[in-house]
């Protein structure tokens, strides 16, 4: 497993198969923002079927983003709700940051997972779903604790992990659904919340 450590933003952290940028810090104040949407956003658990068993979790998330715009993975479909203005503002950021590097992005949808404390993860997965597209583009920030994040590689089982602060943006597109999984692995050690925001583009038919 390889660990890295602050790579200019447009290295790509991944050895092959794909495209995964680190952008580094990119929220000023991340913790008056962690606390905000800690207590603002209706966070409900997510429930998720796997091998025909069903699954409530711990872990919480909200669906927010464009009218109409659904999503379905794990076997359930989440309804969206609307963009707050804190959100959206936070998109926008989001938006600007990966322009100045050369990648141009227009997110319609964000999936919000509220990690209570380093008891709540989540298992190897790909963010492969039809509605994404081919190659999607997902942009990924992290507020409040530091946790780990590790690439599996789908054939070679190679590893690539990276410690995500609290405002820190990194961004995976490319092939990388295609060929790699990710994970937030369960750790004793955190006992501090942590908010993953993905923006990402869902496809309308």
């Amino acid at each position: 497993m390889t660990d890295l450590f602050s790579p200019a933003p447009m290295d790509n952290i991944l050895p092959y198969d794909g495209q995964v940028h680190d952008l580094g810090l990119v929220i000023d104040y991340p913790s008056p923002l962690f606390y905000n949407l800690v207590t603002e956003l209706p966070w409900q658990a997510d429930v998720v079927t796997l091998c025909g068993k069903t699954h409530t979790t711990t872990r919480q998330i909200v669906w927010m983003g464009d009218e109409g715009i659904d999503y379905r993975y794990a076997g359930h479909v989440r309804q969206t709700i609307p963009w707050t203005n804190t959100i959206l503002s936070i998109k926008q950021h989001v938006e600007q940051q990966l322009s100045d590097i050369g990648i141009e992005a227009s997110f319609n949808s964000c999936l919000l997972n509220y990690y209570p404390s380093g008891d709540d993860g989540m298992g190897y997965h790909a963010d492969d779903e039809p509605e994404l597209g081919a190659q999607p583009l997902i942009a990924s920030l992290s507020l409040g604790a530091t946790r780990k994040f590790v690439f599996k590689h789908k054939k070679t089982q190679d590893k690539v992990a990276l410690n995500l602060e609290s405002g820190q943006l990194i961004v995976m597109r490319g092939d990388t659904q295609t060929f790699w999984k990710h994970s937030i692995p369960k750790t004793k050690k955190v006992t501090e919340g942590r908010i993953s925001l993905t923006f990402r583009r869902i496809l309308t038919l």
